[in-house]
């Protein structure tokens, strides 16, 4: 089932791709989702300048197993999408 959710465990894991075909998904089933509308155009812009996968950010993705390898994961999103 293609969700919110699993859209946005694809962008977290830097398949931008594959999130906005869920997102796009999900606004033909339901045109007035606020959520999918942001999230397509956020996408958009930064598939313009989206180079690939940060392979290393990943996999630190994947194993991180406390709040300050959160946290500094989170700041690392907030600069790539600044």
């Amino acid at each position: 089932m293609k969700t919110l959710t699993l859209a946005s465990i694809y962008e977290l894991q830097g398949l931008k791709d594959e999130a906005l075909e869920i997102y796009k998904e999900i606004l033909k089933k339901d045109p007035d989702n606020k959520e999918a509308k942001i999230a397509i155009k956020r996408l958009s812009g930064i598939r313009k300048n989206f180079d690939g996968t940060n392979e290393e950010m990943k996999e630190f993705f994947i194993n991180m197993d406390s709040k300050p390898e959160f946290l500094e994961f989170e700041r690392w999103l907030l600069k790539l999408w600044n």
